[in-house]
């Protein structure tokens, strides 16, 4: 028997929270436990305990949402832990269907599925760099991060070898664990959209920080050094980006970040 533990962070996203507590419990898959992060909401978070008294409420000071995940994983009673951001919500057979696939493929101790995207109310078409891809998929991690959170199940033991999220990241902490796992281990997809993510909320934090690759040459610096095959990927992938933010910070007239990216891309030439 699969016993899951369910973990949402949240963060001043109380209607919204609702919306993604509805959706874990009408999973048709119910042998779970599901545990809510409040990383020091400031709005009605806190009553979502009494409307939802199944549910495992913890509240801890405002640290991020890398802070958030690693303390429902600290307080996870399960081994298959399964993360959902509390801005997004499930499809019923989410959970049934990972299940289902770690039953079929015991040696593969992560898995992801594909994901429906809704902005100001609307869908609208996946970019293809988001493209799905199961298997040792390591190559196709490094561009961008192709894994919502809310689309994995990742067993505890993965966890203990990689490391949890990097809570100095701000953000692409989620790109920067998938880094980390998809360098060693092979990583399952099902290929079904069986999560809903919405978009055009003022607080996501994709919009809050100018130039995301800044957070992602640091996750892959963290890399080095490694495997040559991977190194070679991994450096080509920093000059891409690092040229990227050049071309940003002389936009902007960031003057020391234009010394630091050119030092960087001298480096590693």
């Amino acid at each position: 028997m699969f016993y899951l533990s369910v973990i949402i962070p949240t963060y001043n996203r109380y209607d919204v929270l609702k919306r993604a507590i509805k959706s874990v419990l009408a999973q048709s898959y119910q042998n779970f436990e599901l545990i809510v992060i409040d990383d020091g909401s400031s709005d009605n978070t806190p009553k979502i305990q009494k409307e939802f008294p199944n549910i495992r409420y913890f509240h801890q000071i405002n640290k991020g949402v890398s802070s958030a995940r690693n303390l429902g994983i600290e307080k996870a009673s399960y081994d298959w832990v399964v993360f959902l951001d509390s801005d997004d919500e499930w499809m019923e057979e989410k959970l049934q269907l990972q299940v289902d696939f770690h039953r079929q493929h015991q040696d593969i101790l992560m898995s992801y599925t594909d994901e429906l995207w809704i902005r100001d109310g609307v869908e609208v078409k996946v970019p293809k760099k988001f493209k799905k891809y199961g298997g040792f998929i390591f190559d196709r991690c490094l561009s961008h991060c192709i894994i919502a959170p809310s689309a994995t199940m990742i067993h505890r033991k993965l966890l203990d070898k990689v490391g949890v999220f990097d809570e100095n990241l701000e953000v692409c902490e989620d790109y920067d664990l998938w880094l980390r796992v998809s360098k060693e281990y092979e990583i399952g997809l099902v290929d079904k959209k069986l999560i809903t993510k919405y978009g055009g909320d003022e607080d996501q934090l994709s919009t809050k920080f100018w130039g995301m690759d800044r957070f992602r040459v640091v996750s892959l610096e963290k890399l080095l050094p490694i495997e040559s095959t991977q190194e070679k990927l991994v450096i080509s992938m920093l000059l891409k980006k690092y040229k990227v933010l050049l071309k940003g910070a002389i936009k902007y007239d960031r003057i020391l970040q234009i010394k630091e990216y050119e030092e960087r891309i001298k480096y590693y030439e």
